[in-house]
This record gives C-alpha cells, sequence and structure tokens, in this order.
C-alpha cells in the first residue's frame, strides 16, 4: 500500500506543523525523518513533499533544507482547493476512493487536502472547522457514525450559507439535503443474501454495525432477501455492533457469536473486513467454511483473496466512485444550480470459495 501513504503523510504534516507551532521559515524535517516516523519508502516521502510544495504548505531549498512558508501565500488564485474528509484511509477499500477523488481533481487543475477522522465525530467537527479556515471551494465527504445524532449539523449549515458546495460519499446524514455518491447497499446486502438462498441455505444469519447508514442498509437488503423466502422471523438472527467496538466484537460477543453459527449455516456479514475476522473465529474454534458454516462479505476488498478461504462478497466500485464523486462537486462548483441528484452505483456478485452448496 506503500504508493498511496503519502496522501496520509500530506495530512500528517500539515498536524504536525499547527500542533508543533511552527512559523514561516521554520524548519521543517528531512526526508530521511520523515521515512524513519513513517517507515515509508524515500519515494513515498519525495511525493508528499511535492504535494506539501505545490499546496504552499512547505518550500525546499536546495543545499539548505525544508522550510514551513506562509500560509497565506497558499495556492495560485486561479487553483482551486477542495477539502476531502474519509473516516479511514490507510487501509481496506479507502486509499482507491481517495485515488479516484485525488486523479479527478488533478487533472482539473484543483488541489485536494486531506483529513481523516477515524469515524469520530469530534474529529469530523475539527476537520469541516479547518477546511472552511482554509478557504476551500468545495467538500467531498464521508460522514462520521452515520447512522447517529450528529451534533454538526449547525456546522452544514454555516457550509451551506456559505455556497461552499458538499458532495458525500458512501453514505450521508438522513437529514442531509447534500448530494451523495454510493454503492446501493440495500441491493448489496440483498445480492449475497439471495445467493445463499439459491445455494439451499434456509437458516441464514447475519452480523450489522450499527452506527453506520450502509449497515442499516445492507440490513434491509438482507430482510427484503429473508421476507422473499417467506422467513419473518430474520431479524431475531442478527447480531447488531458498533464500529468502534469491532475489535472486540469475538471476544466480548462470543457466546451469541457461537449461538448464532450453531443455528445458522451461513453468515451475512456487514464487509469483507468483519467476515475474515469472522473466518479466523471459525478456524480458532475448529468450525470449517464453508463445510460447516458459509460466510459471506460485501465490498471485495482486497481481504478477500488473501486469507484462507477466498470470500464470496459484492464488488464495492472503490476508485469509479472517488472519480464519480469528485466529478460531480467539480460540476456544483462550476454552476451551483447544476443538477446535484444522488449517485447509486450497482454492486456486483463476486462468487469465490466461502458458500457450500447444500442440495
Amino acid at each position: 500500500m506503500d504508493e498511496y501513504k503519502y496522501l496520509a503523510i500530506v495530512e500528517w504534516a500539515k498536524k504536525y506543523i499547527e500542533e508543533q507551532g511552527l512559523r514561516p521559515d521554520d524548519r521543517f524535517l528531512s526526508e530521511n525523518e520523515l521515512c524513519s516516523i513513517h517507515n515509508v519508502s524515500r519515494q513515498t516521502v519525495r511525493q508528499a513533499l511535492k504535494m506539501l510544495e505545490n499546496e504552499n504548505v512547505i518550500c525546499r531549498v536546495r543545499g539548505s533544507g525544508t522550510f514551513v512558508k506562509e500560509a497565506s501565500a497558499a495556492a495560485p488564485a486561479e487553483r482551486l482547493s477542495v477539502g476531502v474528509i474519509s473516516t479511514y484511509f490507510s487501509d481496506y477499500i479507502f486509499p482507491s476512493i481517495v485515488t479516484g477523488i485525488e486523479s479527478v481533481l488533478k487533472r482539473n487543475n484543483t488541489a485536494m487536502q486531506l483529513s481523516i477522522t477515524q469515524n469520530q465525530v469530534f474529529e469530523e467537527t475539527q476537520a469541516l472547522r479547518n477546511m472552511i479556515n482554509h478557504g476551500v471551494s468545495g467538500l467531498i465527504i464521508e460522514p462520521s457514525k452515520s447512522a447517529l445524532p450528529n451534533p454538526n449539523r449547525k456546522l452544514y449549515d454555516e457550509i451551506k450559507a456559505k455556497n461552499i458546495p458538499v458532495v458525500f460519499f458512501n453514505a450521508k446524514y438522513p437529514w442531509a439535503d447534500f448530494p451523495c455518491v454510493m454503492m446501493d447497499d440495500i441491493e448489496a446486502g440483498k445480492l449475497v443474501t439471495d445467493y445463499l438462498f439459491h445455494s439451499g441455505h434456509k437458516k441464514i444469519s447475519a452480523i450489522f454495525a450499527l452506527d453506520d447508514i450502509q449497515g442499516h442498509n445492507r440490513y434491509q437488503g438482507y430482510i427484503k432477501s429473508c421476507e422473499e423466502q417467506g422467513i419473518v422471523t430474520a431479524e431475531q438472527n442478527v447480531l447488531w455492533y458498533s464500529t468502534s467496538e469491532r475489535a472486540s466484537l469475538f471476544s466480548l460477543s462470543e457466546s451469541r457469536i457461537l449461538s448464532l453459527l450453531k443455528e445458522s449455516t451461513a453468515v451475512v456479514c456487514y464487509n469483507d473486513k468483519l467476515a475474515v475476522e469472522l473466518l479466523n473465529f471459525c478456524k480458532s474454534r475448529g468450525i470449517s467454511v464453508p463445510d460447516d458454516i458459509s460466510i459471506v462479505g460485501i465490498d471485495d476488498s482486497k481481504l478477500a483473496t488473501i486469507c484462507d478461504v477466498h470470500l464470496t462478497t459484492v464488488k464495492h466500485p472503490h476508485q469509479l466512485l472517488g472519480e464519480k464523486a469528485a466529478e460531480q462537486l467539480l460540476s456544483l462548483m462550476q454552476n451551483p444550480k447544476a443538477e446535484s441528484k444522488d449517485v447509486l452505483c450497482k454492486p456486483e456478485l463476486v462468487i469465490r470459495d466461502s458458500v457450500r452448496k447444500i442440495k
């Protein structure tokens, strides 16, 4: 993933300058220091420094080193800047999404400021405020804990009052009237559940994230598929979890998960990351996949094919989604009255080895 890490270094460098109180003409870290801190190649660091230089955050003086540049001397007037706020970045599907956004912005001579929230509402507050203060011309945002009440609503009202166009990606808040580019998560949940039924499974359980809208939508798809099969008690076979507690899910809810597995022949997982963790859980308990239990994921991340049993899953459009979000934002920046409907990307089923057919 080294090829994507320069964007994370760019964001880290901006925070470092702010937190250390560095002022214009103060010396910044060297290439060697950045390589050591982030454990990346010199090429990756040079990509990050080049981007920071293009945004006028730093300047490099041959033979002297790297220095902080005057913040007010930001990018040239003719070059616009877009703020991109993502819940995560370093792994899973997020590098591809951000790369898609960046590729479109770069082709249109538009700079990108990246901020990561770790799916924390307070971090989103800080990121939004920083973006506004830095005078971005538009925002591309993945909301934090999108299914829960959000205290940033007044901040979004302020953004709207300032006529700063916004495009959400992956999800949006129920109250938000900004457009969103996302995969059809309801259809994704239905696709994998339909496939399990078509493979002969009747007892299908599921595990979904409760604090993200994607979890609710994928649950809707699961329920819709079950109802079409005449199963009206499917909700009793669902385990909900908070994304912030996912790391401890299999220890804190071990008995509940074992009970689900015992009562089921297949499990629908919120995403591939969870599905791989369930695969590992089963392996540690001597439960064979797919012989004893079938497992499906959603997103078709790289994780789907580096695990012991390759996952049947649904393909998330990744980079294409990022490109479409950037294209829609640029359209709104050029013409605020342009049509701004939600864009739903169609999911595709990817069949691999994690599902056993029952005759």
